[in-house]
């Protein structure tokens, strides 16, 4: 019986350390826990901290700095055929661009009443220019200043930064799907402004869909010039109808898209080049640019040099596809 008791006991004692081994581990885990939450709250505090700072600065606040990349990441791409909540204007008449571009329209006395354009200097619309393309009279343009390059999945904004020093008289607009990154480009233009008084005042960012609100925004025969730079490839055959280079889009292009006006595509995917000129030939309002304009177009070299994705595949050695068409006249 002796024996008996002292082989309980010994049990009981070792299941007694066991428990309170794991109640020592419990603890210890909850500690560190607790301690790896409290880090991942300061380090979004922290983050939180850099991104106000940053805004602080694209508002013109007292700090001198770029917002940084890392604080807006987001998906390489984005679905254009999902449904987005942004605001959409019912015609490009609704269109405020005072507000993206204000010291353009220091000036201008262009008004909209009842939905419509009001001013008559848009009906100067119509003088056209060596190359054939319709650009309006200085005084029209003067009154009502109009966007006239479209840069279509803008990114971060490179191309927009460096064609604002290029064409400092013109208006350019990005048009950017992912809200993070339309969100970058607006306050890095914002912080651009502030730190170099007088310059990149032409240039702005929306968050819209290309794919589906173009015509929401821009007149017939608006743009002179628009950006299709490393789009996605959306390889998978189901997926090609979410290509921004189509006949249906094209056509599109085509209206808002002045007589002479140029459009600029490029990519690393062999295939998808091969597919965006095939398309671009198949219409009848586009064809190709002769090799000598091209080497005196000041922004082909900025195709594949302005922004992060053909910087990136210049640092990986990597081949580019370009097409590049000027709109025509029906018929021609």
């Amino acid at each position: 019986m002796q024996h008996r008791r002292k082989k309980y006991s010994t049990v009981f004692h070792e299941e007694t350390e066991k428990d309170v081994l794991f109640a020592r581990a419990r603890k210890i885990s909850a500690q560190l826990s607790q301690k790896a939450m409290a880090d991942q709250g300061n380090g979004a505090r922290e983050k939180g901290k850099k991104r106000t700072e940053h805004s602080t600065i694209a508002q013109g606040g007292d700090q001198k700095g770029l917002p940084r990349k890392r604080f807006y990441r987001a998906r390489a791409h984005s679905n254009p055929l999902s449904d987005s909540h942004f605001p959409v204007p019912n015609n490009p008449c609704e269109c405020d661009w005072k507000e993206h571009f204000p010291a353009f329209f220091k000036d201008a006395t262009g008004e909209v009443e009842n939905g419509s354009c009001a001013t008559e200097n848009m009906k100067a619309e119509n003088r056209s220019s060596e190359n054939g393309a319709i650009v309006p009279s200085s005084q029209a343009e003067k009154l009502e200043p109009k966007v006239r390059f479209a840069d279509v999945g803008c990114g971060f904004g490179g191309l927009l930064v460096k064609l604002s020093v290029l064409f400092p008289d013109k208006l350019m607009v990005g048009m950017e799907l992912r809200d993070k990154v339309s969100e970058y480009v607006k306050e890095r233009i914002h912080a651009l402004r502030v730190k170099h008084p007088g310059q990149y005042e032409n240039i702005s960012c929306l968050r819209t869909n290309a794919m589906k609100y173009l015509p929401n925004y821009f007149e017939k025969g608006q743009l002179e010039k628009m950006f299709f730079l490393f789009p996605d490839p959306h390889f998978k055959e189901k997926n090609h109808r979410r290509r921004i280079i189509s006949q249906t889009l094209l056509a599109e292009y085509a209206y808002i898209m002045a007589i002479g006006g140029i459009i600029y595509t490029i990519t690393d995917v062999e295939e998808l080049g091969e597919w965006m000129k095939s398309n671009l030939d198949a219409h009848p309002l586009f064809e190709p640019v002769s090799e000598d304009e091209l080497d005196q177009d000041r922004c082909v070299e900025l195709l594949s040099s302005a922004t992060e994705e053909g910087q990136k595949v210049a640092r990986n050695s990597g081949e580019t596809f370009r097409a590049i068409y000027r709109r025509i006249e029906s018929g021609a």
